[in-house]
Order: C-alpha cells, then sequence, then structure tokens
C-alpha cells in the first residue's frame, strides 16, 4: 500500500504542478484510528517550493488523487493539511487472502535483494565461555541477519577471533598450573591468570589423555594453549547451537600478520604520510580525521593495538566482494571504531560499507543486585547457566526486547515467570490459544469450505487485519534500522489485537458461514506470529 500511495501522490503532485518538483514522499500511520489508516504531511512540506497554504496544496492533491475502490476507500483532509487515506475492504480482504496463500514466507520483501551482505558477531577470544557479557551481540548479530535474510540479502555470519598474543599465552600456563595441581604438584596460576573451574576440567582431559607425561613442559609449550583452545572454541560452539545461532564461518586474526596483510597496511599509511615513528611506537595521524590527539598503531614493545589488525580485518573483508559489512560492537568500541573507518577511507575503500551497530552492556539483576562478571576472576554468569535458569527462548528475547543503544537490565525474577506475565510467554501463548481454537473448530465445522472474508466487518475483525497487514514493512523497518526490538513491540500489538478480537468475537455456536471466515483470519495471524518468532529465533510452540 505505501508504494501505491506514493505512486499515486507522485502523479498528483506532477498534475498540479507546471514543472516537476522533487518531494520526499513519506507515509505514516496515524497514531489515532479515526484520521485513517494512513497519512501523509507531504502538502506541509511543499509549501515553500509551490508557494501556497499547506490546506490548498492538500486540496488539490486529493482533487488529482485517483479513488480506486481497489485500494482506498477515501482521501481525507485533516488539520493544516494532512492527508489521511482508508483503505478499502476489497484491499483488506484481498491482503487477508494473500497472507493465507503466502504463509511462512509472509513478510518476505525485497528491498536488499542481490545483496551481498557479512556480518561479524559474538568474536570472544578462546579464553572462556561464553558469559551473559557476549549474549546481547549473538543474539542481536544472529538476528539481524535474519531480518536481512528477510529482506532478501545473502548474509554470512563471521565470527572473528584471535589465539595469539598474551591472552592467550596466560590461558596456556593457567591450564598448565592447574594440571600440576591435579598430580600433586606444586604449582601458582600466572599473574592475572584464568581461575575459572573449567580450567581444571580441561587439565583433566590432558591428564586423561596424557597422563603425567606432560610434567617436563615448559610453563609456554603449545600443547596446554591448544587443548585449552579446542575445548572452549567446542564449548562456545556448543552454547551457540543451543541460542540457534549458526556461523558460517570463523576467522583467525593471525592469518593477517601470515599473509602479510598487518604490514601492508601500515606500509601503505606511511605512503600516505598517516602513519610515523616516534617514541619507539608506530603512530597513527588520526588528527587528520578531526582527533585531538595521534593514535598509537604498535606499541613500543612491537605490539600491535586493536585498531591495525581490525584495520587489516576490514580491508579483507571489502576485498571480498561484500555490499555491506556489518560490525556489532559493545560501547567499549565506541572511542577506536572510527579510527579504523578513518583509516579503510583514507587506504581508497568506501568506508560506506562498514557499517557500525554499537549496543550498550548487560547487567544481569539478582535478587535485586547487580551481579558483576569477570571472566578471569571466574565470578561470571555463563549463557549456559542463564539458559539454565531461564530457557533459551527467554534468553533470546531478553536480550533483544530493548533497544540496542540502551543499556539492558536482565532481570532474572521477570524472565523465570511463569505465564502472560513474561513478556516472552505473552505471544507464545496467543500462538499456543489460536492452534487450540482451531484444533475445537475443526472438530465444530467443515472448514474445506471456502471462506467469505466479506464477512469479517466487526470493529475488532478489520482492526486485527490490518495490524497483520504491517508485517513485512515492520519487517524491513527492523531490518533497515538494524534494530529487533522494533519487530517484538509489533508482534505484541498484534497478540493484543488477536485478545481483543477474541473477547469481541466468538467462533464456537456461531453460524458455519462466519466461524469459518473468523478461523481463516485466526489462520493468518498464526501465521504472522510464528514467521515473527521465526525471525527473533524463538520456538512458536502449538501447545504450552
Amino acid at each position: 500500500m505505501k508504494a501505491y500511495l506514493v505512486r499515486i501522490l507522485t502523479e498528483a503532485l506532477a498534475k498540479i504542478t507546471d514543472q516537476p518538483v522533487e518531494a520526499d514522499i513519506i507515509i505514516e500511520k496515524p497514531r489515532s484510528a479515526d484520521h485513517g489508516d494512513a497519512a501523509t504531511n507531504l502538502a506541509m512540506t511543499l509549501t515553500k517550493k509551490l508557494g501556497m497554504p499547506p490546506r490548498k496544496i492538500a486540496e488539490a492533491l486529493k482533487a488529482a488523487l485517483p479513488l480506486d475502490d481497489g485500494y482506498l476507500s477515501a482521501v481525507e483532509i485533516a488539520g493544516p493539511g494532512f492527508i489521511n487515506f482508508r483503505f478499502s475492504e476489497k484491499w483488506l480482504y484481498g491482503q487477508l487472502s494473500e497472507i493465507l496463500e503466502t504463509g511462512a514466507g509472509y513478510g518476505k520483501t525485497n528491498e536488499n535483494a542481490g545483496k551481498k551482505m557479512q556480518i561479524e558477531f559474538v568474536s570472544a577470544n578462546p579464553t572462556g565461555p561464553l558469559t551473559v557479557g557476549h549474549g546481547r551481540n549473538a543474539v542481536l548479530g544472529d538476528t539481524i541477519a535474519r531480518l536481512l535474510e528477510w529482506t532478501g540479502a545473502a548474509v554470512d555470519r563471521e565470527y572473528y577471533f584471535n589465539n595469539a598474543g598474551r591472552q592467550m599465552r596466560v590461558l596456556g600456563e593457567s591450564v598448565r598450573a592447574r594440571y600440576l595441581q591435579e598430580l600433586g604438584q606444586k604449582a601458582e596460576l600466572p599473574e592475572d591468570g584464568y581461575q575459572g573451574g573449567y580450567i581444571t576440567d580441561i587439565a583433566k582431559t590432558l591428564i586423561d589423555a596424557h597422563e603425567e607425561s606432560l610434567l617436563g613442559c615448559p610453563p609456554n609449550d603449545p600443547v596446554f594453549k591448544n587443548a585449552a583452545e579446542h575445548a572452549i572454541f567446542a564449548d562456545i560452539r556448543k552454547t551457540l547451537e543451543r541460542m540457534n545461532i549458526r556461523m558460517d564461518s570463523f576467522f583467525n586474526e593471525h592469518t593477517l600478520y601470515e599473509d602479510g596483510s598487518i604490514d601492508r597496511v601500515v606500509s601503505r599509511l606511511r605512503e600516505l604520510d598517516l602513519a610515523y615513528d616516534a617514541d619507539g611506537a608506530v603512530w597513527f595521524r588520526t588528527t587528520k580525521f578531526g582527533k585531538e590527539k595521534d593514535t598509537v598503531l604498535v606499541k613500543s614493545t612491537g605490539e600491535p593495538t586493536y585498531r591495525l589488525p581490525d584495520i587489516a580485518y576490514h580491508i579483507n573483508k571489502l576485498d571480498r566482494g561484500y555490499d555491506t559489512c556489518i560490525d556489532i560492537f559493545g560501547a567499549d568500541h565506541i572511542a577506536t571504531y572510527p579510527d579504523v573507518v578513518s583509516a579503510v577511507e583514507a587506504l581508497g575503500y568506501d568506508s560506506k560499507r562498514i557499517d557500525v551497530q554499537v549496543y550498550q552492556f548487560v547487567t544481569i539483576v539478582k535478587e535485586g543486585i547487580p551481579f558483576k562478571m569477570s571472566t578471569r576472576k571466574a565470578n561470571f554468569v555463563t549463557l549456559d547457566e542463564l539458559m539454565d535458569m531461564v530457557g533459551s527462548d527467554v534468553t533470546r528475547f531478553f536480550f533483544l526486547m530493548r533497544t540496542p543503544g540502551t543499556h539492558l537490565e536482565f532481570d532474572i525474577a521477570e524472565a523465570t515467570q511463569q505465564g502472560e506475565k513474561n513478556p516472552v510467554f505473552y505471544l507464545q501463548y496467543a500462538h499456543a490459544r489460536i492452534h487450540s481454537i482451531l484444533s475445537k473448530a475443526t472438530e465444530e465445522y467443515d472448514l474445506s469450505a471456502e471462506a467469505d472474508l466479506g464477512l469479517l466487518t466487526h470493529p475488532a475483525e478489520t482492526t486485527l487485519i490490518k495490524d497483520l497487514l504491517q508485517f513485512p514493512d515492520m519487517v524491513a523497518q527492523a531490518a533497515h534500522h538494524r534494530e529487533p526490538h522494533r519487530l517484538i513491540n509489533y508482534l505484541n500489538e498484534v497478540a493484543a489485537s488477536f485478545h481483543r478480537f477474541y473477547h469481541d468475537c466468538r467462533i464456537m455456536g456461531e453460524a458455519p458461514e462466519l466461524a469459518v471466515a473468523r478461523v481463516a483470519l485466526l489462520r493468518a495471524v498464526v501465521t504472522v506470529l510464528n514467521n515473527g518468532l521465526t525471525i527473533l529465533g524463538i520456538q512458536a510452540p502449538e501447545r504450552m
């Protein structure tokens, strides 16, 4: 409908003006149903261009608009010049039929058809199990990928990690210390060593495999680090699978050093006079991009900062031919990613192909008190522990239900509630309740007959139909803005609209023709709820 309204408004504008006028036509849903089903403020945006009062422009546009009952039943002018549209019943019933015919594909659009996109998320180094701190990143990335796929994009999900450097060295030494301790040897954890019980578990697997043969190995022997990396990655994969998340590829940062990508970045930045040596370090002239100070790329110790491999990694991604590369970053990246984008642009790449999505962090509230997390000290809550408490569906839903840019408090008490007070179960109960109604209707009515949708004239019915028809647009909006919570808010509205319909419009005991029509409407509601929950990666149960 939006595309149709934009087209006829464009044609009407051409009719009332002597010369072409460019206009950004915005179609929105009015806050009140009294103002129709769709509205535009086009007349007010054209006041300066046309030199006319907005109400006169609106009247002229209305006069030039066709009133096709295949789409509209009325066009009205309100206030200073809003143009309001009311959808025709013929169009509503036709669109309802389309939902029923399209089924599991309803809501898919082609905004991003033909586009190749990559989304990098999770990207936790293999130093410990995934914690709640990684959860929001994981679920956001996966759901944004699902949304983009529903809008036609080909999406690759990538996990970027680093299995070298100090963190991994300390991890290996921590495993060695626990290995020695389990065999009765005196050993202490290294400074800032990893203290989690999972380190001891890894050490025990080494004992099972090698017994005491590793006692003489030096602290830096790779056998300890490799065992830890293997075990932790296996655990990470299982956790992601449990959360209904799959990765298409894993990219090791170390390959950027092996293939010379890091050196090429530094060399090219030097050629552009954007990198220089000072105080034993290599610096990036970020002052040329508006920053107050230049930024270190390589420390005086020879160790690169995060920015350098990130620059090389993004060049690698763009060289792979992606139209858009999406990064899901925590708020701690706010200061670093602009430098990466600036460098990529300076090196001759289109930085507009890089889309950085920053989310705020999560606090687990337990018994009313924020619960602090630390992978190194092991007083953290793992994602598996969280799913053990509340389930994978609740975990995904709670991570998605707020705008990514706001801090999220994950309230365990709320998440463990049973019944419709739990926001996840509210949607799932609506879906299950409809299946129960459909099951009973199947026993009482012959549902093989074609439904006469024209019988759906009750206000609760037409309101529900209109809500369902917003689904494709809501999916597109959530994908465009990278904000899955928009879809959650919409599905809540659909569920509320269904409950109002169920209260006002009976099925059992009604005349067969009306009952069959209402059953068809419920099947459309099930389709939208099921498709929406599928995008969110959440189950749509038929019984609860």
